[in-house]
């Protein structure tokens, strides 16, 4: 199984994710042949730069021979490329900027139907309608208003659309069966929001990183980007120390900045995955408390945040005590790098005085996700196997949430569509 894994130690962006892919070995003539189908008018200027002493790939993209940041940077700030200053990646309809180029303010259905009518393969398109999408969703839910809704000042520019779909082409191209990603290091400090400053990281990229692991090297800056972290989904990654698996190209893409001592840059390792029948298992480690005088409520919240920092799985069951009394055993799935994380979080919102800690093997299936496209969307569907026997399919439930919620449809339709569109893919 061909696999690839990303290390944002230096947090992601869309130009980012395009040097680590030609750094790996990606076409640079496919990728020049994807942005002239874009007709967007834009091109683009490779190079190779030091960062920090690392040899990477510097992608930037130009429209009319200008770099596509500097010709938006006077309204809005920095683009979604360079680390440091960044908006969030739209604004609602409400938002009136006092001037702005021609290219700039496009709705979300616009870069949707730009990206359907352009020519390339349905699975770049499905990716990269989905990545805006993502981000759309974002912004409509910290604005709180309808997604259709949303302009996009900065990510709707030209290049961020570039930046996101020439990603989604060379993920394409590269064939991965499933992608791996560790922690994500956000920055800290702050940024310029469309309504002034705001801590790092900024609310659209908080809102997609959610249930991802992230961490502060104390960097004072903006490492990831709105566009980085709706890749890091529309990637599907699975988080995670690195995978087994035997490297054949490792890619790094630079950063905008090169500040003194930090390697701003992103690794991308591809190769193939060590898993077969004598390693579909994995060491998991295993949290258990047993709690009988706190609230449901608080235990509810507890769940949520541990998925948050970085938990694989949570449980809570109920159980009968000492004395008969009715608890709850709270168990927790996760990998060793966040059992410290997880630890402070359980002894400082439970009211438990100890924990048991265990690792355990566990057998697993492997699994990879299929986007297929239905009446309202793209939707993911998560493929169980084992050598090469699929076992089961089953659309992702927050896609299929999130599409019943827009357009008023009953979820249990959406699921439906969405494995029929599966099975109509295999035939």
């Amino acid at each position: 199984m061909r696999i690839a894994y990303l290390e944002p130690f230096a947090g992601i962006s869309g130009d980012m994710l395009l040097g680590a892919f030609v750094h790996a070995g990606i076409s640079v003539e496919m990728l020049r042949e994807t942005v002239d189908a874009l007709s967007l008018g834009a091109s683009l200027d490779i190079q190779k730069v030091d960062r920090s002493g690392i040899s990477s790939i510097k992608v930037n993209v130009l429209v009319d021979g200008q770099l596509a940041e500097a010709a938006h940077s006077h309204d809005h700030g920095h683009s979604h490329g360079e680390h440091g200053h960044h908006h969030e990646a739209g604004h609602h309809s409400h938002d009136k900027p006092s001037h702005h180029h021609a290219h700039e303010a496009r709705g979300l259905s616009d870069i949707l139907a730009l990206i359907k009518r352009a020519s390339l393969p349905e699975p770049v398109k499905i990716r990269a309608s989905r990545t805006f999408e993502l981000l759309g969703a974002a912004e409509a839910k910290i604005h709180d208003v309808p997604i259709e809704s949303i302009h996009f000042h900065e990510v709707g520019a030209v290049d961020a659309i570039v930046d996101v779909v020439l990603a989604s082409a060379a993920a394409h191209a590269l064939e991965i069966d499933a992608w791996y990603c560790s922690s994500l290091n956000v920055g800290s400090g702050t940024v310029e929001c469309a309504h002034g400053r705001f801590p790092v990281p900024a609310p659209a990229t908080t809102d997609l990183l959610r249930g991802a692991p992230t961490y502060s090297s104390g960097i004072s800056m903006e490492l990831v980007t709105p566009t980085g972290a709706a890749l890091v989904r529309a990637l599907d990654c699975q988080f995670g120390s690195a995978p087994a698996m035997r490297v054949n190209a490792i890619g790094y893409g630079a950063g905008t900045r090169n500040p003194a001592g930090f390697a701003n840059v992103l690794r991308l390792s591809v190769g193939e995955s060590e898993a077969s029948a004598n390693t579909s298992t994995e060491v998991v480690t295993v949290m258990e408390t047993a709690l009988d005088d706190l609230s449901p409520q608080v235990i509810a919240y507890v769940m949520e945040q541990a998925l948050e920092k970085g938990a694989l799985d949570v449980m809570c069951t109920p159980v009968l005590m000492k004395k008969n009394r009715p608890g709850n055993l709270l168990t927790i799935l996760t990998d060793r790098q966040n059992i410290s994380r997880l630890e402070d979080l359980i002894f400082r919102e439970t009211s438990t005085l100890g924990l048991r800690i265990r690792e355990e093997k566990r057998s697993i299936l492997e699994r990879r996700h299929v986007s297929v496209k239905t009446e309202w969307g793209a939707i993911r569907v998560k493929v169980a196997s084992r050598e090469g026997s699929e076992f089961h399919a089953a659309p992702e439930f927050e896609d299929c949430r999130q599409i019943a919620e827009q357009h008023t449809v009953p979820l249990k339709r959406v699921q439906e569509m969405a494995l029929q569109a599966y099975r109509q893919s295999l035939a």
